[in-house]
């Protein structure tokens, strides 16, 4: 677990207990706990997101494409279906129609009562069949079956009142269709070949001097499982269409994740590379700054003390000789030791300035910037608003640095006679801001010291900016700037006490 307050990349756990039970008079039992951490990187987090809108567009699509393709296919079967029967309708009618003509010279001449005109013209409706179910039917209007070749065991019955398998009037609904005049009635009757209930249609037609409903009727089985043929055609297109769909959308996402973990693999290895090189600058740093601290104890501090100790030595031997000289080496070496003191408080104070944290960021630049125009010679110019200590230590100590950093560069490389350095807050955060009138930067060329860019990455860590400009006329302009994040909220205690201070200084 993190400390309070940090964040942790989403994770996932699987705990692995493996326990392994010594026998019943052992008191030892032993218990092995693993956890796996599975971690979700940035890339990964973006590959997913990538991921499901493509698989919800995908989703989107195919079922879009299948409703239309089902609508149009729908549509267009049933088109054929209504084609298929209006051509089964159209020969029906012609059937009966040829029928009517090949015995309507009889019927047309013969009495309501001829008995004997009925029996000749119910003798050729018995002989006209045709196909394997085809047949022609009469029935009286009072339901009884006159003509029924294939089904000669109904002629002489009544079947009013009979009804098919889904309970649809059968004899009655012909009667009443041959009265009216003419029309065509769909029910399920068994097909004479097989004895299987199939759906027929049937168009009837009248007699009306007899009384009699002739008609004729074709199964429609055939048109049926044509339809059901095409739907199920139209069913495996459109699951080929989602196998298509999907194969597609498998090979996309398949490119996504490839993709992914291509940027995240280059990323990873660009980030392995640049803290490897940041690694390689920290080190460098540290050597750089042992090095400093290295050469200004060797420099100072270390020939002070040898001084000392000569100071010493001659005081000691003059001691032992009696001679009343021996007091100036002990003064010498006492003021020496005074010197070692000032050396080590400098050092101290460069490394990590007390003044810093006691009084704030102004009053420390405004000492370093003494110092440095006392140590050098340089004129230097130092200027701030009233800037209370409202900035946040890693602000105070990346604006410090930054000044550090920039006076040094000018002691040592830019031939400076002047500097001017000024600090101020304002509504967009502080703003640090130094200027010499040195070489500046060779022009056309960006910088490149390690000096420089720790300044840069001291500003991008606060999430601030360090503008690198030429001055006017001649030098170098170096603007750092904090954000408001940084600024701490005015403290109530110290404008009490600076209204007290400023009501007894106009008393």
């Amino acid at each position: 677990m993190g400390r309070t307050g940090e964040s942790s990349p989403p994770h996932f756990i699987i705990q692995v207990r493996l326990v392994f039970d010594q026998p019943a008079d052992s008191a030892y039992r032993i218990k092995m706990t693993r956890r796996f951490r599975f971690h979700i990187a940035y890339a990964q987090k973006l590959t997913l997101l990538a991921s499901v809108p493509l698989i919800v567009a995908v989703a989107a699509i195919a079922l879009v494409v299948a409703a239309q393709s089902r609508a149009l296919a729908e549509r267009e079967i049933n088109a054929l279906e209504a084609q298929l029967i209006e051509a089964k309708k159209a020969e029906l009618r012609n059937y009966v129609t040829q029928a009517r003509n090949g015995f309507y010279f009889i019927y047309g001449s013969a009495a309501p009562d001829d008995k004997e005109a009925k029996q000749r013209v119910a003798q050729i409706l018995s002989a006209m069949i045709y196909g394997e179910e085809g047949q022609f039917f009469v029935y009286y209007y009072d339901g009884t079956a006159i003509v029924s070749p294939r089904e000669t065991e109904r002629i002489g019955s009544n079947f009013r009142g009979e009804r098919d398998e889904s309970g649809t009037l059968v004899v009655d609904r012909l009667i009443q269709i041959a009265r009216d005049g003419a029309g065509y009635h769909t029910y399920t009757w068994p097909k004479p070949s097989t004895g299987e209930p199939a759906q027929k249609i049937a168009y009837v037609t009248s007699f009306p001097s007899w009384r009699w409903a002739v008609g004729t009727g074709v199964f429609i089985d055939d048109v049926l499982a044509t339809v059901a043929s095409s739907r199920a055609d139209v069913e495996a297109r459109v699951q080929r269409t989602f196998i298509y769909i999907g194969v597609i959308a498998l090979i996309a996402l398949l490119i996504v994740f490839a993709t992914g973990m291509g940027l995240n693999l280059r990323e990873r290895r660009l980030a392995d590379a640049k803290l490897k090189k940041l690694t390689q600058r920290v080190f460098d740093a540290q050597e750089e700054e042992r090095g400093r601290v290295a050469r200004e104890l060797h420099d100072g501090i270390s020939q002070i003390l040898v001084g000392v100790r000569y100071a010493l030595d001659n005081a000691r031997r003059k001691l032992d000789r009696g001679d009343p000289e021996a007091g100036a080496p002990l003064a010498k070496g006492i003021a020496s030791l005074g010197e070692a003191i000032t050396e080590v408080r400098r050092i101290s104070r460069d490394l990590r300035p007390g003044i810093l944290d006691d009084l704030g960021l102004g009053p420390a630049v405004r000492m370093l910037a003494e110092e440095f125009g006392a140590r050098t010679g340089i004129e230097i110019n130092y200027s701030t608003a009233v800037f209370r200590n409202r900035l946040d230590n890693d602000a105070k100590i990346a604006l410090y640095r930054i000044a550090q950093e920039a006076l040094t560069n000018i002691e040592r490389h830019s031939g400076a006679t002047h500097v001017s350095i000024d600090l101020r807050g304002h509504r967009h955060g502080a703003t640090l801001r130094i200027t010499d009138n040195g070489c500046g930067l060779p022009a056309g060329e960006s910088p490149q010291g390690l000096g420089l860019r720790n300044m840069q990455e001291r500003m991008e860590q606060l999430g601030g900016r360090l503008i690198m400009r030429p001055a006017d006329g001649k030098g170098l302009d170096i603007e750092a700037v904090a954000p408001l994040t940084h600024m701490l909220p005015p403290d109530p205690a110290s404008s009490d006490t600076a209204k007290s201070d400023t009501g007894k200084a106009a008393a």
